[in-house]
């Protein structure tokens, strides 16, 4: 196999969010629906819809400018799925996603601590013409490229 057809893209899904809480509830559903829809099930199902409502909620809490919502985007190559998670708000020194140690009894600061311990990889990007990408990896094989039979795209 060529590295050209190793890297490409077999599925991929996305959808806008509005800056509203009930939108990370919508984020996770559609990260189940989609990941379902392309066979995949199981432990790694549940490790990118929790990662998804971890980066959501961050995105709505703190990546997101007045009359912009976020952007959640799917998509499988090889034996991994990629997360992305598009917001608003520039990647500066100061506002750089990093994991961070928080003391017992703070009620957040240990999202990016999940997903650092769930994905396989993760990091942020900057997007244009503003905003970030903050994204993780995991590993996860697709119904399609274990059987070869390609299912059905979500409805949206």
């Amino acid at each position: 196999m060529t590295p050209q057809a190793e890297t490409a893209v077999a599925h991929a899904a996305r959808r806008y969010f509005d800056a509203k809480r009930p939108s990370v509830r919508l984020a996770r559903q559609f990260v189940t629906t989609t990941l379902t829809s392309w066979g995949i099930t199981g432990e790694p199902i549940e490790d990118i819809r929790l990662c998804a409502s971890e980066l959501t909620a961050n995105a709505l809490t703190h990546g997101t400018r007045r009359g912009h919502g976020f952007l959640v985007s799917l998509s499988a190559f090889g034996d991994l799925v990629r997360l992305e998670v598009h917001d608003s708000c520039d990647v500066t020194a100061e506002r750089l996603p990093q994991v961070r140690q928080a003391a017992g009894t703070q009620g957040s600061g240990r999202g990016l601590r999940i997903v650092e311990s769930l994905a396989q990889d993760w990091g942020v990007d900057r997007r244009e013409p503003f905003g970030k990408v903050v994204w993780s990896q995991f590993k996860a094989v697709c119904e399609d490229q274990q059987t070869g039979v390609v299912p059905p795209a979500p409805k949206t």
